[in-house]
């Protein structure tokens, strides 16, 4: 579990328009975390907590389609 691993997946779904989808309708933060983990990208809560603040990011959803500005590019 790492900071690194949240920081790959946030550059890999700037990256990515379908991997952004999939992650920004997630409901939770606990359910971000989670879904990350079957996908390979192993980390904590407070490890996610730690990297959004880090870079001055919400975890937030907005729009419709849902979209999240978490997305590192």
């Amino acid at each position: 579990m790492s900071q690194e691993n949240v920081e790959k997946l946030l550059l890999a779904g700037g990256a990515d328009k379908h991997l952004r989808a999939k992650y920004n309708v997630v409901k939770n933060k606990e359910e971000f975390v989670s879904m990350a983990a079957a996908d390979g990208y192993d980390f904590t809560l407070e490890e996610l907590d730690a990297v959004l603040k880090e870079e001055g990011l919400t975890f937030e959803s907005t729009g419709n389609p849902p979209f999240r500005a978490i997305w590192l590019r």
